[in-house]
């Protein structure tokens, strides 16, 4: 798959063209292993874009999870929101992440 335009940090120029695809693709391509764990906080991440419009802070999106945080970052064994929101097509997270 070809993949579309990204910018420096690997985010979609436009993220209205987001597939679930896609957003595999890009994780691929950037040798990043999505199992079903991280790939379920990816969509949840999306739902929780959908409903308040904005991209949530670890501790807000945790939380919309029923989750720790640390449970959280041990599986994404980084901080999580920057790839949670690049692979799900989102916009790059500001603040704490």
């Amino acid at each position: 798959m070809e993949l579309p335009e990204r910018d420096g940090d690997g985010y979609l120029d436009d993220m209205n063209i987001w597939t679930e695809e896609i957003g595999r693709a890009m994780a691929e391509a950037d040798g990043y292993v999505l199992d079903d764990a991280k790939w379920a906080q990816v969509l949840k991440a999306r739902e929780y874009f959908e409903e308040f419009g904005s991209v949530p802070p670890i501790r807000k999106f945790a939380k919309y999870l029923g989750e720790e945080q640390n449970t959280v970052f041990k599986l994404w064994m980084t901080g999580p929101m920057k790839p949670i929101t690049k692979y799900g097509g989102l916009p790059k997270p500001t603040g704490c992440v």
